[in-house]
C-alpha cells in the first residue's frame, strides 16, 4: 500500500506561490519586512518546489487583512510611532530611506541644514504634522508626488516655500508643514516620480518577472523531456 505524502512534501502550485507572495506584500506595506527582506523572501518563494519550503516564509507574519495576535497585553496596546526631533545647530541633521513616519516630526535648523525625506517612508498615519524653526539655517523637506501637501507658516526676512499639493486619493497620507523661517529658509516639494507605493510596485512587477520566468523554464524543461522521450 502506498504511503501517503505529507502536506509539506505536495508540490506547490503557482497559486500557492502567489498566494504567500502576497502575504509578503502586505508585510512589506505595514512595515513589517524592509526591502531587503522582501526582495530575499520573494526569490526564495517562486523557487520554492513544496508547501513545506514555502510555508517558513510567512511563520512570523499574519494573514493579509489580519493583525498579528499580540505577544503580551503591552504589545496589544502599543504605542504609535513616537514624535521624532530633528535639530541641527551649526551642523546637519537628514533622515530618509525607509522608515515609518510619525504623527508629529520637529524640525530646529539653527545656522544649520535639516534634511526630511518621506519618498520612501511608510505611513502608519494619514496625518503628519512637521513643525519647523529656521533660524540662520534651512530645512528641507522632499514627499511623494501622490501625496497631499499643506502648509501654515511664514517668512521673516527668509523664505517659506511650500509647493502644497492636493492628492487624487481620498484616503492619501496628509502632510501639514507648520513654522516659521527667521533670516534662513524652508523649502516643502513633491519629488517628481515619486510615490507612497513605489516599492511595492517594484516588487510586484519583479515577482511577475520571476514567475514568467519559472513558467518559461518549465516549458523548457517539458519540452525536452518529450523530445529526449522519443
Amino acid at each position: 500500500m502506498t504511503k501517503p505524502v505529507a502536506e509539506a512534501d505536495l508540490r506547490a502550485s503557482d497559486a500557492d506561490r502567489d498566494r504567500i507572495a502576497e502575504i509578503l506584500r502586505e508585510a512589506l506595506a505595514e512595515g513589517r519586512l524592509d526591502a531587503e527582506e522582501h526582495a530575499e523572501r520573494i526569490d526564495a518563494v517562486y523557487r520554492a518546489k513544496t508547501l513545506g519550503e514555502l510555508e517558513p516564509m510567512v511563520r512570523d507574519l499574519p494573514a493579509p487583512g489580519r493583525p498579528a495576535p499580540p505577544r503580551s497585553a503591552a504589545e496589544a496596546h502599543a504605542a504609535p510611532v513616537p514624535d521624532q526631533s530633528l535639530v541641527a545647530v551649526f551642523s546637519a541633521s537628514t533622515r530618509k530611506g525607509r522608515w515609518r513616519v510619525p504623527g508629529r516630526i520637529n524640525a530646529v535648523a539653527i545656522f544649520g541644514n535639516v534634511e526630511i525625506d518621506l519618498t520612501e517612508a511608510l505611513f502608519p498615519q494619514q496625518h503628519v504634522q512637521i513643525n519647523v524653526t529656521a533660524i540662520f539655517g534651512s530645512v528641507e523637506i522632499r514627499v511623494p508626488e501622490n501625496l497631499t501637501l499643506r502648509s501654515s507658516g511664514s517668512g521673516v526676512l527668509g523664505s517659506f516655500e511650500v509647493a502644497t499639493n492636493d492628492a487624487v486619493e481620498p484616503d492619501a497620507p496628509v502632510v501639514q508643514v507648520n513654522g516659521y523661517a527667521l533670516l534662513g529658509s524652508v523649502e516643502a516639494r513633491p519629488k517628481r516620480g515619486a510615490w507612497v507605493r513605489d516599492l511595492i510596485g517594484k516588487f510586484r512587477d519583479d515577482r511577475k518577472q520571476v514567475r514568467d520566468q519559472l513558467r518559461e523554464e518549465r516549458h523548457d524543461r517539458h519540452d525536452r523531456f518529450r523530445k529526449d522521450g522519443h
